[in-house]
């Protein structure tokens, strides 16, 4: 474990136990100035970010394992660019939305939203163990409302038991591994009671910020209460990679779960070749496909860790043959409104002419290929 931030290891209650313990980070997790002040020496811009968040903005919590990452003294350090606000979240930009997926106007029942014929989300809760500063669900994470009672989520129950065409349920938020155990676990119990559901995806970040959350206990529930779940969760920075966070993917693992990695494209943080492949082949090492590598939502107050849509192809055609293909994720565009996914990426295809195909290998070298004869 690396060396703990001063303010937290001079803290008398603090041991190896206690800093292991899940619980312990949530309820210790940093959200006012002066926990800042603590831990990092803030910039200007940080420290009126700080301000405007406590008073109006996306909230401010921090678990203290996550604050660790960050460098005390480097405001453009990769996970202090992720969690810490700055003065750029009041300016807005062209293109910005409060609600950049439209799942307000695609809420089929209450917390249900369904943006394609086969599939809901449900948001199951509000709270996550650290506020992402690019998060698309940032007008309502952390409105006081915490995890969902399961009365609450029957009518999306029920709406889902009622159109057979869902087939897959994404358990979302906030992050649902932050709920109890057992509230987890009944939730998962729910949705395999529906039979035509025939996979569920817990949507997680827990693995990258909050390690510790994901004990034995709570795979082996995961597992047992809908054997056919998937784990999403969201490393952007090969920083985050420590030794706790990937031993709880081991543990994820090595209990039957498959995790699939969705990292966001941002700017400051992961936008060059070098820092993506060693995310990228470290994801692999540790057991977890690359998924997508996602261009970040337009949400309002975002724009200074955006980037334009051409680095992400550019970025995608430099690690073409560079990383092995079940390290390359798939370069995506959510597109505003809801209206759905959209990859995007490098053309290869140089030109077609009567049945014969030009592409164009990661080397540069022009190859012919040639289309069967008709018959």
């Amino acid at each position: 474990m690396r060396a703990l931030p001063l303010n937290f290891r001079e803290a008398p209650v603090l041991d190896a136990l206690s800093w292991n313990d899940w619980r312990w980070q949530a309820k210790h997790a940093v959200t006012d100035l002066q926990g800042l002040d603590k831990a990092l020496k803030l910039t200007e811009a940080e420290r009126i970010g700080a301000m405007r968040a406590m008073a109006a903005g996306l909230p401010i919590s921090i678990t203290p394992y996550y604050l660790s990452l960050c460098d005390p003294l480097d405001p453009d350090c990769p996970i202090r660019r992720q969690c810490i606000p700055r003065a750029e979240e009041a300016l807005a930009v062209k293109g910005d939305l409060r609600d950049p997926l439209g799942e307000e106007a695609h809420e089929v029942a209450p917390h249900l939203i369904q943006r394609y014929p086969d599939r809901v989300l449900l948001v199951a809760t509000d709270r996550c163990g650290v506020y992402c500063r690019f998060c698309t669900r940032s007008r309502l994470v952390g409105d006081g409302g915490g995890a969902r009672s399961m009365r609450a989520l029957e009518p999306a129950f029920e709406w889902i038991e009622a159109h057979p065409e869902i087939r897959d349920v994404i358990v979302s938020g906030g992050d649902p591994c932050l709920m109890s155990t057992q509230r987890l676990s009944r939730l998962l119990r729910r949705l395999r009671s529906i039979g035509h559901v025939e996979y569920v995806r817990l949507a997680t970040r827990t693995p990258v910020t909050l390690p510790q959350r994901i004990t034995e206990e709570l795979c082996r529930a995961i597992r047992e209460s809908h054997h056919a779940t998937w784990v999403m969760t969201h490393f952007n920075h090969p920083k985050e990679l420590t030794d706790q966070a990937t031993a709880a993917c081991a543990r994820l693992a090595d209990s039957g779960l498959p995790v699939m990695n969705q990292t966001v494209l941002l700017r400051g943080v992961n936008d060059n070749p070098a820092t993506l492949e060693a995310l990228f082949r470290g994801l692999v090492r540790s057991r977890v496909r690359p998924y997508y590598l996602l261009q970040m939502d337009p949400v309002g107050g975002t724009g200074h860790l955006r980037t334009p849509m051409r680095r992400g192809v550019e970025l995608m055609a430099a690690l073409q043959g560079r990383v092995s293909g079940i390290a390359l994720p798939r370069l995506i565009v959510d597109t505003p409104g809801g209206l759905g996914k959209v990859p995007i990426g490098p053309n290869y295809v140089v030109r077609e002419d009567r049945g014969v195909t030009v592409l164009q290998t990661f080397r540069g070298d022009l190859v012919e290929c040639y289309d069967p004869p008709e018959l």
